[in-house]
């Protein structure tokens, strides 16, 4: 135990500094190739051109941790090959938001949806699955509808400098102390901890005003993926069966602006898979809070919500279900509030 500890720790550093190194590499190579953000759209919340490509070097960091701790243990053979299964389906992922940060218009999300959907039935052919729902072949569906489903909602709540970085470090980081102590699925906390390294290292320079750069498509869809394929991965709890939904804690935030936007658009009556701003962040900006306060904000959710996750999985059937009930009556609030905030 002791010697798995020090390995996380070093794939940690490993994939933090590997981030930090690659991140203004990459920018530079965006400058390089004239790979901007421009904004162009009324959508964008961005007043001037900025380089993505930051996506590669959270990728590459990403996959240098993993490596490493390859190379620094021995690996049981299923371990092996559920990071075999993350590594292949996580590089389909990198294609595609790296063609779509490159070309001008980009895919339809129809087509991005499709694409998504090979590497999500790459994890279960790997074995990566939500085993506690039957018959097989409606698991292998919702599976599939999950890692679609994350994977997109990174996307969507990457619209604030700091944002869906930040909140994947903390997922990633819940991810990884709520498998620690089973250890059941190691491959999780290995990956877990090389995601929250490579993203922490990019958050620097996402949030810095002399070298800005945005991670983009390649960076939000490939995070997505990761945090999808590790919540497959951990039994969470044998004490009750609500326990199982620990993962919808932790991806919260992510998974709440995806339906918060979506309805927003459809009370609108515009296509829910179009861009708006209909985002939280933005409707608190709009409401006058500065960015710096709505990522504390935020951040701190994230944080909360997370020990709410690995409370759920220790207590009582009964509790778990007040705790749920709780949380889903604070969030429908939020949400009542949020909708009385106009937004163009």
């Amino acid at each position: 135990m002791i010697y798995l500890n020090n390995v996380y720790l070093i794939a940690f550093l490993f994939a933090l500094g590997l981030s930090l190194i690659l991140t203004p590499l990459s920018r530079k190579l965006a400058i390089l190739l004239s790979i901007y953000d421009h904004p162009i759209s009324e959508v964008k919340t961005h007043k001037k051109s900025t380089p993505y490509l930051g996506g590669i070097a959270i990728a590459v960091s990403f996959w240098g941790g993993l490596m490493l701790i390859r190379l620094l243990t021995n690996l049981p053979t299923g371990t092996l090959r559920s990071l075999r299964g993350i590594f292949i389906g996580s590089f389909i992922v990198f294609l595609l938001g790296l063609f779509d940060d490159v070309k001008r218009k980009g895919l339809k999300f129809q087509s991005k949806f499709i694409i998504q959907a090979i590497p999500g039935i790459l994890l279960i052919v790997y074995g990566m699955r939500m085993k506690f729902i039957q018959p097989e072949w409606f698991a292998i569906l919702v599976t599939t509808v999950w890692i679609i489903g994350v994977t997109n909602a990174m996307n969507i709540i990457d619209i604030m400098d700091g944002l869906s970085s930040g909140i994947a470090v903390i997922a990633a980081v819940g991810f990884f102390f709520i498998g620690l102590p089973s250890e059941e699925e190691i491959y999780v906390n290995f990956a877990s901890i090389a995601l929250a390294g490579a993203c922490l290292g990019f958050l620097p320079y996402n949030l810095s005003k002399s070298y800005k750069i945005f991670m983009g498509d390649t960076g939000s869809l490939f995070i997505g993926f990761i945090l999808a394929a590790i919540s497959l991965g951990t039994r969470y709890t044998d004490i009750n069966t609500l326990g199982l939904f620990a993962p919808i804690l932790i991806l919260a935030i992510p998974i709440y602006d995806t339906f918060l936007v979506m309805y927003f658009r459809w009370k609108k009556g515009i296509n829910p898979f179009m861009g708006s701003k209909d985002h939280f962040a933005l409707r608190l900006e709009k409401k006058g809070l500065q960015r710096k306060t709505i990522l504390i904000y935020t951040y701190s959710a994230g944080v909360i919500l997370s020990c709410i996750s690995f409370i759920v999985t220790i207590v009582n059937i009964y509790s778990a279900a007040i705790i749920y009930l709780f949380t889903i009556f604070i969030a429908l609030f939020i949400a009542k509030l949020l909708s009385k905030i106009h937004v163009e």
